[in-house]
């Protein structure tokens, strides 16, 4: 609902992208759009796809009318060699609930990259090095999940007070990212996997933020534009690495 939603983490998109450079594209990387191997949307205009149901008629209503990045698609075939181009996806709200915040005339090109549900996090991290020319390249590359994301403890009030253990990841992650800290970044202490599972019963909601930092250079200190929960256990806390 956020995509329809005035509220301050919705703001604090627009808001963000007014600190941004324009960028030539964007390529979104979503938790919404998980495949065997790597996918690279290739589309023009890409479609607007509504990833979920029973939600109100006016999500449905929503339209994100960007042109695609079709140069920009071939420029990450190349880079990933692995990765496979299509047409037959478009923009999941993962993509567009943010994107219309953000940029609301979709005036900037756009294609999206799948994740990869055979990889662990170690490897997806190591593969989104790869993505790093792009940013040189005017190429913005955004993220889109959550960095806490259980979705049968939620409440239903979007403002109720955030549980202790989405607290407890949330701060874990937060200093893991200013350090640097790849190990934490990628669960690898076991002491901490029962805190890992019960903010993430599934993993793709999480994935989204190692494309971010393994896109950031390894000297680029983040910064978190917006911090805060809704529903009690979901972190909407936002990390920007670069102007």
């Amino acid at each position: 609902m956020n995509a329809v939603a005035d509220n301050s983490f919705t703001r604090s998109l627009g808001d963000l992208s007014q600190t941004l450079q324009p960028p030539k594209a964007i390529l979104v990387v979503s938790a919404h759009w998980q495949t065997d191997g790597v996918q690279i949307l290739k589309a023009d205009p890409p479609k607007t796809i509504y990833d979920f149901y029973g939600f109100p008629d006016e999500l449905y209503r929503v339209r994100y009318d960007a042109p695609g990045a079709l140069e920009v698609s071939d420029r990450v075939g190349r880079l990933l060699s692995s990765a496979t181009v299509t047409g037959d996806w478009g923009l999941d709200h993962g993509a567009w609930s943010v994107l219309l915040h953000m940029y609301p005339q979709a005036n900037i090109p756009i294609l999206q990259l799948s994740l990869n549900r055979r990889i662990n996090l170690k490897e997806h991290y190591e593969f989104a090095r790869e993505l790093r020319p792009l940013r040189d390249e005017g190429v913005l590359i955004l993220g889109s999940g959550n960095l806490t994301h259980n979705l049968r403890t939620i409440s239903p009030d979007t403002d109720a007070p955030a549980v202790d253990w989405a607290v407890e990841f949330d701060e874990m992650m937060k200093t893991a990212l200013l350090n640097r800290d790849i190990s934490t970044l990628t669960a690898q202490d076991p002491a901490k996997l029962s805190l890992w599972r019960q903010n993430h019963p599934s993993l793709e909601h999480y994935l989204p933020l190692l494309y971010a930092v393994g896109a950031s250079s390894d000297k680029e200190p983040p910064a978190f534009p917006y911090t805060g929960f809704q529903n009690g256990s979901l972190s909407m806390r936002s990390v920007k690495y670069g102007a």
